[in-house]
């Protein structure tokens, strides 16, 4: 490893690493991974970054070993080489709030509520029943088992991955007082990372909202500038309306869009000053950007921008609903390129083409367009391995039911 980075590792081989665990049980091997990501070897620092993402955060999971390895990633994405602090700056971000919690949380993250329902399930919590349990089992061996997992507890573990996650996430909210300086980076590929991140904070509001309105205001990277507007509508109070009312009139329709968000975010917020006129813009907006396609998106809802704008107008208040957005949603419907999880794109296929199509090829151009849209956005899906989960349903619409007679099927239409 290069020496000039062996002060971001120090303490690293202090740890007792295989006595904590991962999705593969002993975490013995993860400072080694860590140092991997140091070094000058491109291929070992790739297969370390798979091997950290596959066990300390595993599908969304997090364990023990997660949040002890955060300070060290933390160190490496500020300082690190510059051909790590990126991907570094993906794994934290994970580890704070995965996947599977952003689709949850697409207005805005209630830690509040995260903290609560973990606490039912942390040590100070489950020391007490293994305690009770303890005192009425008689069986030796079962007692025996009892007794290492009432030792497991009280050394400060729990059961339950929420209570994991939260954990994993603190670490992170313990790094960002250093963390926060990438707003400040060169490199605009950190500015984003560091502006995502931010936005599942909002603890840290007060630090972060006025920086993140500046990146908004002066960033000469869209992605960044959007990125950083929207997040400081998700971690801001009810007056930040004002901060990003404005950008309704933005020239970038990506910002306008993010503007457009926030402000539905807001909007649910105790006093926040949008009215049903700044509300209507911002849907208005919101269906203006669900009939458009975008060169470039943010990474909100894994870059699924119109994934994000379904999600966002179904959180409207209730006195405007998604009735108020009838248009947008259905716009947005056959758009599910992007979609990873599936489940828009399955959503997609019974409500747009709910019959068998007797003859498809003869029976394409009396597509609508909609269900034209979506045929194309199939044959070009990112994730291929949705489609194949929908492949009995296409086969029983009398539809293409592999991406690749979808691509073949819908270039030979779209050439005729």
């Amino acid at each position: 490893m290069i020496n000039e980075y062996e002060k971001l590792l120090a303490g690293l081989d202090e740890v007792d690493w295989a006595g904590l665990s991962h999705a593969y049980r002993s975490a013995h091997d993860v400072p080694e991974h860590i140092r991997t990501l140091c070094g000058s070897d491109d291929e070992a620092r790739e297969q370390a970054f798979i091997s950290l993402f596959s066990s300390i955060f595993h599908q969304g999971s997090r364990y023990s070993a997660s949040p002890v390895a955060v300070p060290f990633l933390a160190r490496i994405a500020i300082g690190g080489p510059a051909a790590a602090r990126e991907d570094t700056m993906w794994l934290l971000t994970r580890l704070a709030v995965d996947w599977h919690d952003e689709y949850d949380v697409t207005t805005g993250i209630n830690v509040i509520g995260w903290r609560a329902a973990a606490a039912e399930w942390g040590p100070e919590e489950l020391l007490p029943w293994c305690e009770e349990q303890l005192a009425v089992e008689t069986d030796p061996e079962k007692r025996a088992q009892l007794q290492e997992t009432r030792d497991w507890v009280a050394a400060g573990n729990s059961f339950d991955s929420r209570w994991w996650a939260l954990q994993a996430y603190d670490a992170v909210l313990a790094e960002l007082p250093g963390l926060i300086v990438l707003l400040d980076d060169d490199d605009a590929r950190l500015r984003t990372r560091i502006a995502y991140l931010l936005a599942w904070f909002p603890e840290v509001s007060a630090t972060s909202l006025p920086r993140l309105l500046a990146l908004a205001a002066h960033d000469k990277d869209l992605v960044t500038a959007a990125t950083a507007l929207l997040a400081a509508g998700l971690v801001g109070p009810p007056s930040t309306v004002e901060d990003i009312t404005p950008y309704l009139d933005a020239a970038d329709p990506l910002m306008r869009w993010a503007a457009a968000t926030a402000l539905v975010r807001l909007a649910g917020l105790d006093e926040a000053p949008v009215g049903p006129d700044l509300l209507g813009r911002a849907v208005t907006e919101l269906t203006a950007a669900a009939h458009s396609t975008f060169d470039h998106v943010t990474d909100y809802f894994e870059g699924d921008l119109h994934g994000h704008i379904e999600r966002t107008l179904h959180a409207l208040p209730t006195t405007s609903g998604p009735a108020a957005a009838r248009e947008a949603l259905d716009a947005c419907l056959p758009r599910i390129a992007r979609d990873r999880s599936g489940s828009r794109t399955r959503k997609a296929i019974e409500q747009l083409i709910p019959a068998p199509q007797p003859d498809p090829a003869s029976r394409y151009a009396d597509l609508t367009v909609a269900q034209q849209q979506l045929l194309d956005n199939l044959a070009n899906h990112q994730h291929a391995w949705v489609i194949r989960s929908s492949a009995d349903r296409l086969r029983q619409l009398g539809l293409p039911c592999s991406q690749e007679a979808l691509q073949s099927f819908v270039g030979v239409h779209r050439t005729a």
